[in-house]
Formats: structure tokens, sequence, C-alpha cells
């Protein structure tokens, strides 16, 4: 409930401000993301440096990725080309059906789609 106020009044799940930044007018969504990005880098610093361990005291890992870079050029294409389309991340789609757009219960039931298609080929699909 929380993401999705910050997400609503941060107008970071505003088609408008989506299509700024697809159109380079705008800093508005860049900055957001990348002050995540910053967030994100500093957590996962601040986790390996204090070897931090999970609630149940278990060790917080972190594994390598595969450097293969079509999987990544071809999946980050096909997400923002989902994103420019519908107009929304999928992260506050609940968010957006709860702001009024009853329009996004489509999006949610593609998404609900996608993710079921992904699993019924994922043992087919080129990734480790």
């Amino acid at each position: 409930i929380l993401f999705g106020f910050v997400a609503i009044r941060s107008e970071i799940v505003s088609w408008y401000r989506i299509q700024e930044m697809f159109r380079f007018q705008s800093f508005h969504m860049y900055g957001v993301i990348g002050s995540a990005v910053v967030v994100g880098a500093i957590s996962v610093w601040l986790i390996k440096r204090g070897r931090a361990r999970a609630w149940d005291g278990s060790e917080i890992t972190f594994q390598d990725k595969d450097r293969t870079w079509i999987r990544y050029v071809l999946g980050g294409t096909s997400f923002g080309l989902g994103w420019g389309l519908v107009g929304a991340c999928p992260g506050p789609i609940l968010a957006l059906i709860g702001a009024g757009l009853p329009a996004f219960v489509i999006v949610l039931f593609g998404a609900v789609v996608g993710t079921w298609t992904y699993g019924v080929l994922r043992d087919r699909l080129p990734h480790g």
C-alpha cells in the first residue's frame, strides 16, 4: 500500500511522465530510476561489507550473473516495449487499479498470462 501511495503521488505511474521519459523530454523518471539504482548499489555494498544476515540468521549471498549480453538486450527490449505500449511498469499495476484506472485490469491479466507463459517455457529458454 505504501509503495502504491508513493508511486501515485510521485507520478512515476503517470503515462505522461513515462512518455516524457521515452521522448527524452524530462529528467523526472531518470532521476527516480537513478536514485533507485544508487540506493540499491549502496544497500548491496552495506550488506556485503557488514556481512548482514537474513531474519532467520542465514548468510545473505550474491551470485555472479551470466554476462551473455544478448539476453539482457532481448529482455530489456521486450520489457521496455511493454512498458512503453502500456504506459506503466508492472510494479504499480495494482496501485493504478486502486487509483481508479480500471483499464489496468487488462494489463494485470496480460502480466499474469505472460508470467504463466514464462513458467511453461522456462525450461526451453536459453538462460541459466
